[in-house]
């Protein structure tokens, strides 16, 4: 192994590490990529590929807006799909709608489109509007596909001169300048540690302070239904009490109350009903949110059923051909959805704590380069 040191060493190939070699390349800064599996498997290519913008709000808003334009570079440069294609929130209560009445208020209509029942029924492919009673579109999220987007962008990264990915390396340590590894030392002026929940792994001690869990999620992806058509991601009432731009709201309280009352074991299963789908005529369902320190491999039944059943129901469909399961997990933390953390000169540690890296990865990955993200108090 070469022990010419580069520019940026950067520890894990998720989304978020990826993010930052594309960015330190923009630069013209030399990258080695360190990861310990053969291709990525973590987080990032186990969720919705969904660019949850419009849902965020205050500052992860301005990161998530700054994401956007590095997610379109990205998939320009290293070609995998990417679909601006907004998200549809799907109101089935005069509850919901209030939520988005007031969110298209305080935002205004360019960002948050009011959508009618009959509007929201065709989006969805639905024969008749049934339960629905309106819905809102939010112009500016994204789509890609997870499977492919990161292992493309890995793929790119390690086509640049003055890049490599280094596969099937774990790392042992980390000291200024030097990430030592199974395959000997890797050298760099400036080190970036992304590897989401595993921080415990290789600095406890901060990953305690800091409170990371692993979520874990149920997943699926299923056959659409014949109609359907959005490449939009598809939002519901659950997915409402979890992102701050809906539960900021002056009615977030009573639609809370309300689910509650008409859907308890959703709420048991932290369940944020939503599904966004691929081209290839198949849809990523879920998802559920369970928190520990160490996830358990096995998936409950009875947790895909209840949310399978309600896509279903919100799609207007009796049931969902299910192509595959598997289990989604991600970093989380009580104390808020970053850890940016400076441990040792030139070593720094960065992980989103929260279900939203896919989202904030490549806004991250400019401020850091802008000189702009600050690291979060412990």
């Amino acid at each position: 192994m070469s022990t010419a040191p580069s520019d940026l060493v950067v520890v894990g190939a998720g989304i978020v590490g990826l993010a930052h070699a594309f960015e330190a390349l923009a630069n013209g800064l030399s990258v080695t990529v360190v990861e310990r599996d053969r291709r990525p498997v973590g987080a990032s290519v186990r969720n919705f590929g969904h660019c949850c913008i419009g849902a965020q709000q205050g500052e992860l808003l301005d990161i998530a807006r700054l994401s956007r334009g590095g997610w379109l570079r990205a998939a320009a440069a290293a070609g995998f799909w990417a679909r601006e294609a907004g998200a549809l929130v799907v109101a089935r209560s005069e509850a919901e709608a209030a939520v988005l009445e007031e969110l298209h208020a305080d935002r205004g209509g360019d960002a948050v489109r009011l959508r009618s029942a009959a509007e929201t029924a065709a989006a969805l492919g639905r024969a008749t509007t049934g339960d629905l009673v309106g819905g809102a579109f939010l112009p500016d999220d994204l789509r890609v596909n997870p499977r492919e987007a990161a292992p493309a962008l890995a793929r790119w990264t390690s086509e640049q001169p003055g890049a490599r990915v280094l596969w099937g390396t774990a790392v042992t340590g980390v000291e200024p300048g030097t990430v030592h590894t199974s395959r000997g030392p890797v050298h760099g002026r400036q080190i970036l540690v992304c590897v989401g929940h595993d921080l415990d792994h290789l600095f406890p001690e901060v990953a305690e302070r800091h409170e990371i869990e692993r979520c874990r999620l149920n997943m699926a992806r299923v056959k659409a239904p014949a109609t359907f058509r959005t490449d939009s991601a598809v939002l519901t009432a659950t997915s409402m009490l979890r992102y701050d731009a809906f539960t900021g709201q002056p009615s977030a309280a009573r639609l809370r109350e309300e689910v509650l009352a008409h859907s308890p074991e959703l709420v048991e299963i932290g369940a944020n009903v939503m599904f966004t789908g691929l081209p290839d005529g198949t849809i990523l369902a879920g998802d559920s949110h369970h928190y520990d320190a160490t996830t358990p491999p096995f998936l409950d039944e009875r947790v895909s059923r209840l949310l399978l059943d309600a896509i279903a129901d919100v799609l207007g469909v009796e049931h969902l051909e299910v192509l595959e399961r598997w289990q989604g997990v991600y970093a989380s933390s009580g104390r808020g959805p970053l850890l940016v953390r400076d441990l040792a000169p030139g070593v720094r540690a960065l992980s989103v704590t929260s279900g939203v890296g896919m989202t904030l990865s490549f806004g991250l990955a400019a401020r850091t380069f802008a000189g702009t993200l600050e690291p979060t108090a412990l």
